[in-house]
């Protein structure tokens, strides 16, 4: 019997699930490398490999089966050749912009465990997709707002989310359409450099993201009375000014989003929230001549009265800070610890932290590759981003689960 590559679910998974993978048709403790391979939508390759031994049976079940030593990882990982993935050309990250199409998994098989691929042995070819069978995914040009509404299958009403992106601006749609197979109505929200939303704003206007909020509750399938956010880095400190400014905000997960105002400054109405100044000449150059921008923002903490906190005492909302201990953007860890000092000692109770060690200042569902070095939201320069490799695969998938329990729970 020749040797074949056992997939569960065997054709398609969405890319936040867990793949089964197994070989069968080995021989009795036969020595192979696995290797998985895949392309993004620029065509840029990501790849990951590992070594096994069969069992006395010739099977390789890599629930059962750690890996050895010598590949992209070792031990009992399961699911290692997927979160291991790794890009060949330096510090590019995944990316996937169009969510309709699947990313295309190549797995591999390969005789002996030497430092080039022996004979191939077998090959299989898996879909890892964004949207479950029945999602929809509707463009949302109403009024100012520019997004992309992600509804569960069926007719009726779910919980509202919406999803804000950091830096960078542009429309980012693959958190709320992931989040979208999870049972939730997740609208995608573009605020900057988008069609003819502004291309570099100096200012943010929390109006525009009320908008949003407004067009959420008025949609016959979003069950309220209120919606949750879910922010990245600049999203995560808008997601906290909307749930200090506006009302009908029952949940906000931020994913290292910081607590006080950075780059560019907020605004409600008649009140402006000034950013915090980076001092560029700051950032401190590391041995690959990266440069490491973790020191350049003054401590908005240490100025008594400082403008730029956002004043979080205001929120209603149950908050949840998610945080990289290895964050070298911004000390987020250190933020979410202190405003919830300040918030404790107020008597406040609505927030939690999740702080992951070994996790930088990106983090995105599970299974997407580590990024840890890559370029500066502000600076556009390549920066260290932080995090390593298993312990932020870990963190992923914790995570992950968190904001759905978390959402799932407060709306």
């Amino acid at each position: 019997m020749a040797p074949s590559i056992r997939l569960s679910p065997a054709a398609r998974s969405l890319f936040d699930e867990p793949l089964a993978i197994a070989v069968q048709g080995l021989g009795p403790r036969q020595q192979v490398t696995l290797r998985t391979s895949l392309r993004d939508e620029t065509g840029q390759l990501f790849q990951a490999s590992a070594r096994y031994q069969a069992g006395d049976d010739g099977e390789l079940d890599l629930a059962r089966c750690p890996a050895l030593p010598g590949g992209s990882f070792s031990g009992l990982e399961p699911m290692g050749l997927l979160w291991a993935l790794q890009p060949q050309k330096p510090f590019w990250r995944l990316v996937k912009q169009d969510v309709q199409s699947p990313f295309l998994l190549q797995l591999e098989v390969f005789e002996g465990h030497g430092e080039r691929p022996g004979r191939l042995l077998a090959q299989a070819q898996h879909e890892r997709a964004f949207l479950r069978d029945g999602v929809r995914r509707v463009p949302v040009r109403e009024g100012r707002i520019r997004a992309t509404l992600f509804l569960p299958p069926g007719e009726d009403t779910f919980p509202g989310i919406i999803d804000i992106n950091g830096l960078g601006g542009g429309l980012s749609e693959y958190r709320a359409s992931l989040l979208a197979n999870h049972g939730f109505a997740t609208l995608a929200l573009a605020y900057y450099h988008f069609e003819d939303l502004p291309q570099k704003p100096n200012k943010l206007h929390l109006e525009y993201f009320e908008e949003a909020v407004n067009y959420m509750l008025q949609h016959p399938q979003v069950k309220g009375p209120g919606v949750g956010l879910l922010g990245f880095s600049k999203g995560g400190e808008v997601s906290f000014a909307m749930a200090a400014f506006l009302k009908n905000i029952m949940a906000v997960v931020s994913l290292s989003g910081s607590a006080a105002v950075i780059s560019i400054p907020l605004s409600y109405k008649d009140k402006t929230i000034p950013a915090l100044t980076l001092y560029e000449h700051k950032a401190k150059a590391t041995n690959s001549k990266i440069l490491d921008y973790s020191d350049i923002i003054d401590d908005p903490f240490q100025a008594p009265g400082n403008q730029s906190l956002i004043p979080l005492d205001k929120a209603e909302a149950q908050l949840l800070f998610i945080v990289g201990q290895d964050d070298h953007i911004a000390k987020n860890e250190y933020y979410a610890t202190e405003v919830c000092k300040l918030l404790q000692a107020q008597g406040k109770e609505n927030f939690q932290i999740l702080s992951y060690p070994g996790t930088g200042h990106c983090m995105d569902p599970p299974f997407f590759p580590l990024y840890p070095i890559g370029t500066h939201p502000v600076f556009r320069k390549p920066a260290v981003l932080g995090g390593e490799l298993m312990a932020y695969a870990k963190a992923q998938v914790h995570a992950w689960s968190q904001i759905q329990a978390f959402f799932k729970k407060y709306l």
